[in-house]
């Protein structure tokens, strides 16, 4: 690669770089969380964002950034999961259009490029909030525009802009009270500076990309990147350079060889219904394995472990349900062949070499005839069964599984709307972090139908909006009453803390329950009954008619029973519902009606 220019290939190698960086401190990203709750979500969310383009890149194949750039966004677009995954897909989407007609891309295209990416950012978000990932991106294409007018080199440049992000992340804090009043910097800003370093590893590495005689691109030799500025210093030198990780790495210390990707189909087999303990299936993995994922929903569960011990691993998936989609490769074995080959080309991030080129997808089915279209149709958010099932009673056609840990991407929302024949669809998201992919799956479906988002951040304000809604009624009044009766409930919800924090002069203390009223957390006690009872009291006042609770799937019945006795006796006024959700990690849910 010339300095001075960036191709499809290095940008490729690039986008591997910092994916792979951004999945390696995932967890980091989500110990940012501003909220001390055990599904603080950032760097999970981003993490599937980045996968899913990196899926969609590998399925490209040329030297134009113009191209593999527009590959990338699409990836990103479609798997787009949370706030900071659809803000993400913007900042590249923005970056793609404007290399869309290049080959190569100079200094100055490419800081032109980032802030492009910025724009789009800034306009796919309604009420932008600086001291976030917008903030960083903004001031790091900034700088960019600035410095592209005095370095005719590529690399130069991406050390300025990683190092301005830098220092605009650690600005947040005076930016957002809450994150100085918390001790964090914000957490999407951390996901896109390491996305940056990721960029910085390889264009710091001397990469070299050669033609072959087909005129394809083979993939550059590798040297660590080691920055110049000793604040950046993250990754050791190596003397050995350019030998490749690979080949100073002894086949026989290999520990855990099998390298296996599987999912569990939880609807099938003997164990069907069996409950799925993770934190438990986690540590059982963790005996004989490590490079441990696990993404579980209500019907399936995907795992990805390194092991020493596969039948044991299978064994144990199997006592949740059928597997499926089983892949086991033998990582000395590959060791080996890369080392007889005479691996002279840097290897792929581990994680993300596993995602196999995807066959092109299958055309979508045709549209029904519009007179076979039924005017209405429905799509919601749920975290558990119960919940699930209370949408479904209300007409709901589709119930995506999902909430705060594992938000649906842009493109099941888009597959969701495409698989229901009606006019007019209505997207219940139930989750302030879901709202942005439900907006950018309604701009994609625009010219297919009339898409409307209601606004609906908690699950007691998607059931209020699911009940306002009136079959005779029109589109845009349906629209209008849906909209109003989700500002007309108050949500609770009860969890515990993942750590210590003071918020707006509440001491929380890690592993104490909290409750939080509507997006503020209001009360924190020791027992869980307590903070339910010190919420609830908070929550009801004078005219409140209708008292609504969801069960989580940890809530035990007998303190559920002396909850409703408590309201019965305290606010006799009020009547009582009590329904099963199955939600994870909340075990009450509250909604307060007038």
């Amino acid at each position: 690669m010339s300095n001075r220019s960036l191709n499809g290939t290095d940008f490729t190698a690039m986008v591997l770089a910092g994916a792979e960086q951004l999945q390696q401190h995932a967890e980091h990203v989500n110990s940012l969380n501003v909220f001390p709750v055990p599904d603080g979500d950032t760097g999970t969310n981003m993490n599937l964002t980045m996968r899913a383009g990196v899926t969609e890149l590998k399925r490209g194949d040329s030297s134009s950034i113009g191209v593999m750039s527009g590959i990338l966004s699409k990836g990103l677009l479609m798997g787009a999961r949370g706030n900071s995954g659809v803000i993400l897909s913007q900042l590249f989407r923005g970056f793609s259009r404007y290399a869309a007609p290049y080959e190569e891309l100079n200094t100055l295209q490419f800081a032109s490029a980032l802030q492009s990416g910025v724009d789009a950012a800034y306009k796919a978000v309604v009420k932008p909030v600086e001291g976030t990932i917008l903030t960083v991106a903004k001031e790091a294409a900034r700088h960019a525009m600035f410095f592209s007018r005095r370095t005719n080199d590529i690399t130069e440049l991406m050390e300025e802009v990683l190092a301005k992000a830098k220092e605009t992340l650690a600005m947040t804090q005076d930016m957002l009270p809450v994150l100085k009043q918390v001790g964090v910097v914000d957490s999407g800003g951390q996901g896109l500076v390491y996305i940056y370093e990721g960029f910085m590893q390889h264009l710091g590495s001397g990469l070299v990309t050669a033609p072959t005689s087909k005129g394809n691109n083979v993939r550059p030799t590798f040297t660590p990147y080691v920055s110049e500025r000793p604040t950046d210093a993250r990754v050791a030198p190596s003397p050995d350079a350019p030998i490749s990780a690979q080949a100073k790495l002894e086949t026989d210390n290999i520990e855990f060889l099998y390298d296996m990707e599987f999912f569990i189909n939880r609807q099938l087999g003997e164990a069907q219904g069996t409950n799925f303990d993770e934190e438990a299936f986690r540590k059982a993995l963790s005996v004989d394995g490590d490079s441990i994922i696990v993404i579980s929903d209500d019907d399936v569960i995907k795992v990805h472990v390194h092991s020493k011990a596969p039948g044991e691993v299978l064994n144990l998936a199997l006592r949740y349900g059928e597997i499926t989609q089983i892949r086991i490769l033998n990582m000395r074995e590959q060791h080996r062949d890369l080392l007889s080959a005479g691996m002279d080309g840097a290897p792929e991030p581990e994680w993300f070499a596993e995602i196999p080129a995807e066959p092109a997808r299958e055309e979508e089915p045709s549209e029904p005839p519009a007179h076979e279209l039924a005017p209405f149709g429905f799509i919601a958010v749920a975290p558990g069964e119960g919940i699930a099932d209370i949408f479904r009673s209300l007409g709901v056609d589709v119930v995506l599984s999902g909430g705060q840990t594992m938000n649906p991407s842009t493109e099941d929302f888009v597959n969701a709307a495409r698989s229901i024949a009606a006019q007019h669809i209505f997207i219940l998201p139930n989750n302030s972090n879901i709202i942005l992919a439900a907006e950018q799956a309604r701009e994609l479906l625009e010219v297919e139908r009339l898409v409307s988002v209601i606004p609906s951040k908690t699950i007691p304000q998607g059931i209020a909006a699911a009940f306002a809604f009136q079959e005779e009624e029109a589109f845009e009044v349906n629209q209008d009453n849906m909209r109003d009766a989700v500002t007309r409930v108050k949500s609770g919800q009860v969890t515990y803390a993942v750590r210590d924090t003071t918020l707006d002069d509440l001491h929380i203390t890690a592993g104490h329950y909290i409750g939080i009223q509507d997006s503020k957390i209001v009360a924190t006690e020791e027992q869980l009954m307590a903070t339910a009872r010190l919420l609830l009291a908070k929550m009801l006042v004078n005219g409140d008619e209708i008292i609504t609770i969801l069960t989580g799937s940890d809530a035990k019945q007998e303190e559920t029973d002396q909850l409703v006795v408590w309201l019965e006796e305290n606010y006799s006024d009020v009547e009582v519902e009590v329904h099963e959700g199955g939600q994870p990690i909340y075990p009450y849910l509250f909604s307060v009606e007038t």
